[in-house]
């Protein structure tokens, strides 16, 4: 393909780019070239040389700055005529000193010339990339100093002189076609880092595409699993319930490691620096695992918590992630003994180590054990299940977080995981939080009317599902125009709003909802999302919305967020009516 204008700019500039990067390089070579020369030739002019080339070449590093080169208010076709009449100007002075060199009354003369000729031209092959225009405006001055010392030297038989000329221009020849080899090899480099970028992009979006659509799905099996589970009449019913809801929850823990996969090799995952109690989070992940070893006979053990800071700052959701993904591996893989989590610090970082009494990994086991869908043996799969992502997402999010995963294991005694954090003490908040139930349905009050917002019928019946046991009175809209127009015409104490739907999506509505004024202008407005991340959240609360749930629903947290946005308006209820 034919290269444009612009390929051609942007090659220059990447030559430019390299060209500054080496700088420090050539100036040394030259120092100590220049020593060698005036301790061979004994000749005090190399210095002056030297210092204009140094000088030369430091004017070109500023020049050559990217703020030098953004602050070029020229047409870009006289700015890359500018650069190559640097280029020039700079090679020329470079090859400059070979002729003396050449011409010197001593027999390493010569040979010195022919050495700095052929490294210039090594040189300029390296540094001027795929950029043809670089390469031949940098070497137009060494392939002519080449030619220039046949016809200078007066020593050289005139019937050598022709073959002299053909040897220097087959070297002048032969030193073009190393560098288009060279490029050519470059830009396929290039363009296979540029296919494996592009590969990895469209798989994270297709992952998270695909994650984001069986949401819904996911969200009516637990949801119908949950009211069979209510509702049925015999043990039977309730354990087969009680089975799909198992089967969901699993589902949604493989979804979401699918979708932390995608935004970590995406590079959209971040990591929160809050105040958090550490100590807390710790006890509560080994009381919540403690029950899953206690079905296995294992036992569970703590220690160190003591010894830890109890308010430090970082992000607990990652960490507790990275803790379960440790208990949960070290549990499965146990079948008798304990499984240990030892908390200490040590050089500014908080050291947690999870170690079992299982079979322990062979050489070939630790080598995959990072590797994403990679399980340490074919059988794991079949027995354990899972994808095998738990322990590649951990080490990426305890790098993201400044710190690292590793592991250590011998055949037959066990596995050991040494998680590593920074240590940053944070102080405890003015007043504490007593830790809060679990949350229950909203209280009884009067009934409810809740609108429920939806292009997926699926989502909206799920909705209705995990609503029954409160008797509410549902009205269903499939677009977010069909929700305005329900909104206008009728009073509802809550209104369930999907995001991603066709036409008017659900921060577009509630934008409009909050600025019409009149009915149901300032109704709770929960939205029902199929992300996390803290950007969608914040655009939320941005709209105007006062909450919001993650897909697949949880009923539990479903409940938890009614009842916090429902409270207040409750309460500015009562406080007109008082008025």
């Amino acid at each position: 393909m034919k290269s444009t204008f612009d390929d051609r700019y942007r090659e220059l500039l990447g030559a430019v780019e390299a060209r500054r990067k080496h700088l420090p390089i050539r100036l040394v070579t030259t120092a100590f070239g220049s020593l060698v020369i005036s301790l061979l030739l004994d000749s005090a002019w190399i210095w002056g040389w030297a210092a204009v080339y140094a000088l030369a070449q430091s004017a070109e590093g500023v020049l050559f700055r990217p703020s030098g080169l953004a602050k070029w208010r020229a047409p870009a076709r006289w700015r890359m005529a500018a650069i190559c009449y640097i280029l020039f100007i700079q090679a020329t002075i470079g090859a400059a000193v070979a002729l003396p060199l050449w011409m010197a009354d001593s027999r390493y003369g010569p040979a010195i010339a022919v050495y700095l000729l052929a490294g210039a031209g090594l040189n300029l092959i390296v540094i001027s990339g795929g950029s043809r225009l670089a390469f031949l405006v940098s070497t137009t001055p060494y392939s002519a100093c080449s030619l220039l010392v046949i016809f200078a030297d007066p020593g050289l038989p005139n019937t050598l002189r022709p073959l002299a000329l053909v040897v220097a221009a087959g070297l002048v020849f032969n030193c073009y076609f190393t560098w288009r080899m060279s490029a050519r090899a470059l830009q396929k480099e290039q363009a296979a880092a540029a296919q494996a970028e592009a590969a990895t992009a469209a798989k994270s979006a297709f992952v998270a595409m695909v994650s984001h659509e069986l949401r819904t799905p996911i969200t009516a099996m637990l949801a119908g699993a949950a009211a069979l589970e209510r509702e049925a009449a015999d043990p039977q019913g309730r354990a087969n319930a009680a089975l799909i809801l198992e089967a969901g929850a699993m589902m949604r823990t493989l979804l979401d490691d699918l979708l932390d996969l995608a935004k970590l090799e995406a590079g959209r995952m971040t990591a929160e620096a809050i105040a958090y109690d550490q100590r807390a989070l710790v006890c509560q992940a080994v009381r919540f695992w403690s029950v899953e070893a206690g079905k296995k006979g294992l036992k569970l053990r703590l220690e160190g918590a003591a010894r830890l800071p109890r308010w430090v700052e970082g992000d607990p959701t990652r960490l507790r992630q990275i803790l379960n993904n440790l208990f949960s591996n070290a549990i499965k893989f146990t079948e008798t003994g304990s499984v240990t989590l030892t908390l200490s610090t040590q050089d500014g970082q908080v050291r947690c180590q999870v170690r079992d009494t299982g079979p322990g990994l062979d050489d070939d086991q630790m080598a995959r054990l990072f590797t994403p869908f990679d399980q340490s043996d074919a059988s794991i799969a079949r027995t354990h299940g899972g994808t095998g992502l738990g322990l590649a997402i951990s080490r990426q999010l305890a790098r993201l977080m400044g710190g690292d995963l590793v592991a250590s294991s011998t055949p037959g005694s066990g596995a050991s995981f040494l998680l590593s954090l920074p240590l940053r003490p944070a102080a405890a908040p003015a007043v504490e939080a007593e830790a809060e139930p679990a949350a229950a349905p909203p209280p009884a009050r009067a009934r409810l009317r809740i609108l429920v917002v939806d292009d997926h019928a699926i989502n909206r019946r799920a909705l209705g599902l995990i609503l029954s046991p409160l008797e509410a009175e549902l009205v269903e809209a499939e677009t977010g125009a069909d929700a305005l127009e329900a909104l206008a015409g009728q009073p509802f104490d809550l209104v369930l709003m999907d995001l991603n739907m066709p036409g008017l999506d659900g921060r577009e509505a509630t934008r409009r909802l909050r600025a019409r004024g009149g009915l149901n202008q300032s109704v709770p407005v929960v939205a029902v999302t199929a992300s996390a991340a803290e950007r969608e959240l914040g655009d939320c609360l941005a709209a105007g919305m006062n909450g919001h749930v993650v897909k697949p629903i949880d009923a539990q947290q479903l409940y938890a967020v009614m009842e916090a946005v429902l409270a207040p308006a409750a309460a500015d209820g009562q406080g007109a009516a008082a008025a």
